[in-house]
């Protein structure tokens, strides 16, 4: 059983930093694009960034170079540093595969005030 389960999540104010980890087991993690994603009120879930087996990322254009994803394959985790956190990054974020499993594991809530 899949299973996705993010962490890190918090209050911080503008300019500031976090670092969401997520764990993650039921699958060849390894073997796997992973990407983190997410859910503003009131808006669709969207895709921050993602990573492939082989160490490539992507960004969304709102978080390219202030955030940061990575992976360590032997601990199963899936990392995103944020940085620069601006209100509009206020958001329940999620990590899941790319393309995404179903259904969604738990998300962590990422709340940037002025």
């Amino acid at each position: 059983q899949v299973q996705l389960v993010a962490s890190g999540g918090g209050l911080v104010q503008a300019g500031g930093s976090l670092r969401l980890s997520c764990a993650a087991s039921g699958f060849t993690f390894s073997d796997n694009a992973v990407g983190w994603y997410r859910q503003a009120p009131g808006k669709q879930r969207e895709r921050v960034a993602t990573l492939t087996s082989r160490g490539t990322t992507n960004y969304a254009d709102a978080v390219k170079g202030r955030f940061t994803i990575s992976r360590d394959n032997n601990k199963n985790t899936l990392y995103l540093q944020m940085n620069s956190l601006k209100p509009e990054d206020t958001a329940v974020y999620y990590c899941n595969a790319n393309p995404p499993f179903q259904p969604w594991g738990q998300g962590t809530l990422v709340t940037v005030s002025e």
